[in-house]
């Protein structure tokens, strides 16, 4: 009896764990297997090559250039996800390489770091007509497809979610950024920081503050 017991007990605990968890998650008990540099960089390339002329999902026919994969360091321990790539980042093929983009840079900056030491993607990699916010079949498919397995090969330290949409997506639809900012939530392996987006803070300035709060709690873990 005190063996089903803790058999119950276990299982009631997995299932509470897998609720907390995004759509698309796949549970993995095994610790961070580390990959080489090489490794990488080359799963990172295949994936690009897999997906550079992905149709799954309606963003394929409404108006994207290309796709906008993620971009930076393949063993970065730190992560930034943002939304999704606007005009510039879709004609260009990086993201956050306009307005956002540069202040994205500065925050960076603040807290020592360049856009080199990091790696920057978005729920979504083709642009959202009009810059709109991705649909839920545009965010889950995408995120099934590249998001969830860049982070598999990344294995950052810290993940920072840029926005509401991010957010979201990684900790759940019903999360509230002004309420999830600020505090670390857990991911498997993975602290999870929200914060908001650059270009929430160049149409509200005065929530650099708060971001700048963030930044500096992220620096702290880092430096763990």
């Amino acid at each position: 009896m005190e063996q089903q017991s803790k058999i119950k007990q276990k299982l009631y605990t997995y299932l509470e764990f897998l609720k907390r968890q995004p759509k698309g998650f796949v549970y993995n008990s095994q610790q961070k297997q580390s990959i080489s540099p090489t490794a990488k960089e080359k799963q990172l390339e295949q994936l690009k090559t897999t997906c550079k002329n992905c149709n799954k999902c309606p963003l394929f026919e409404q108006g994207r250039t290309q796709v906008v994969f993620g971009h930076g360091n393949p063993t970065a321990r730190l992560m930034l996800i943002g939304e999704g790539p606007g005009r510039n980042e879709d004609k260009e093929g990086k993201p956050f390489i306009g307005r956002a983009g540069k202040l994205l840079t500065q925050i960076l900056q603040a807290i020592g770091l360049k856009r080199e030491d990091v790696y920057i993607s978005n729920v979504v990699k083709c642009r959202p007509p009009n810059n709109r916010a991705p649909l839920p079949l545009e965010s889950s498919t995408c995120m099934k497809l590249l998001l969830f397995k860049e982070m598999q090969i990344i294995q950052p330290k810290i993940i920072c979610t840029l926005g509401a949409t991010a957010t979201c997506a990684l900790l759940g639809s019903e999360t509230r950024i002004s309420r999830a900012r600020g505090i670390f939530h857990q991911l498997q392996n993975t602290s999870v920081m929200p914060t908001y987006h650059p270009a929430y803070l160049l149409r509200n300035p005065h929530a650099k503050h708060d971001v700048w709060e963030d930044m500096k709690k992220i620096q702290t873990k880092l430096k763990e």
